[in-house]
């Protein structure tokens, strides 16, 4: 943690005072200002339009029962490139507007999700019921979880369980 936050705190603004020293030498110093302040605008506004299309997607699926997992992994590549185009500098003003390109969200979220391999153990067994010499055997079965999956996963002993309650919504 600690090598992280010297990253941070120290490396990063080493790094944009260089780079906005070299930029200053060849457009100039007011230029350099300019191009700092236009990109924290247009950052910002591409910032909230990108981050309250993915609000809305995000209660559009959540209403009709869909895991929003790729639209919550959008918003927070949104979140955190607007916290990157909003610090001056030049690597994170590209770092921010590189994480507001969908196709660049999708190949990060593919590397994630193969780096990331979460499997999930889900008990073959329901609540009442006899254990025979199988359940022993094998009481827990693997499933891969894939957060950008529309449906939640279910294993085949889960899709003929009926769960009954009473609900009501308050809106």
């Amino acid at each position: 943690m600690f090598k992280v936050l010297f990253l941070l705190f120290i490396v990063v603004p080493i790094v944009e005072i260089a780079l906005l020293i070299q930029i200053s030498d060849v457009i100039g110093g007011f230029a350099t200002i300019a191009l700092v302040i236009a990109t924290a605008i247009l950052g910002a506004k591409l910032v909230k339009q990108q981050g309250l299309g993915a609000y809305s997607n995000v209660q559009k699926q959540m209403a009709s029962g869909q895991l929003p997992g790729q639209d919550l992994f959008t918003g927070l590549c949104v979140i955190i490139a607007g916290v990157f185009l909003m610090t001056p500098g030049i690597m994170t003003d590209a770092l921010g507007f590189m994480l507001l390109t969908p196709m660049i969200r999708q190949k990060i979220a593919k590397t994630l999700i193969e780096q990331a391999s979460v499997k999930m153990q889900s008990s073959a067994q329901g609540f009442g019921q006899q254990h025979t010499h199988q359940d022993t055997q094998a009481p827990f079965q693997e499933q891969k979880f894939d957060p950008f999956e529309r449906k939640a996963p279910q294993s085949e002993s889960q899709s003929n369980t009926t769960i009954e309650g009473e609900y009501q919504r308050k809106d």
